[in-house]
């Protein structure tokens, strides 16, 4: 998993996993896994499993849809500055851009950051349907802008940026619910921006 999340699917090499996998052979390899796809898809769903469960606690275990979203970002970043594990989001950076042969990697991929994105607005609706949201709020739009900082925090994690760096831009995007709430429903008078 380790090896896919820092070098990406089409980075990894069978070299590169034979030696993580304390240098088996490569028809082991193919006989235990069938392929390198194969193993990847089983990396991606052990990733989801383990460094996606914080993010996805903090999501449905909090008593409010702006807690839940907050939780999940601030767990997002510590999850993508953990100390000796490759930065930033396998789901993100695994398969983002992919030769021909490979694009149903990158479909795979797209298909469970979709996924997430449902995760998200059905949090969100709950927010809505227990009241601690407006009704009539623009969840397309949270969502779209929740899971862009989600995704940008990713990049910006394998990029470098520190602990401290994330959370302050989480920070910052949670200093931004409240406005975007109160602009997307449909009860601000009419003329106020």
């Amino acid at each position: 998993m380790e090896v896919f999340w820092a070098l990406g699917y089409e980075g990894a090499t069978l070299a590169d996993l034979q030696t993580a996998m304390g240098g088996i052979t490569a028809p082991s390899f193919y006989a235990a896994f069938g392929s390198k796809e194969e193993l990847f898809l089983e990396a991606v769903e052990l990733h989801i499993e383990t460094e996606g469960i914080p993010a996805m606690r903090g999501l449905t275990e909090n008593p409010t849809a702006r807690a839940s979203i907050e939780a999940m970002l601030y767990a997002a970043a510590e999850s993508f500055c953990q100390q000796g594990k490759p930065r930033g989001c396998l789901l993100v950076l695994g398969a983002i851009n992919c030769a021909r042969a490979n694009r149903h990697v990158q479909d795979h991929l797209r298909d469970l950051r979709l996924m997430r994105q449902k995760h998200i607005r059905r949090r969100l609706e709950r927010g809505v349907a227990e009241g601690d949201m407006p009704a009539g709020v623009d969840l397309a739009g949270l969502v779209s802008f929740y899971t862009t900082v989600l995704d940008g925090l990713s990049i910006q994690a394998r990029d470098g940026a520190s602990r401290k760096t994330l959370k302050a831009a989480v920070g910052c995007a949670m200093a931004a619910w409240d406005k975007l709430v109160a602009e997307r429903s449909p009860a601000r008078p009419s003329g106020i921006l």
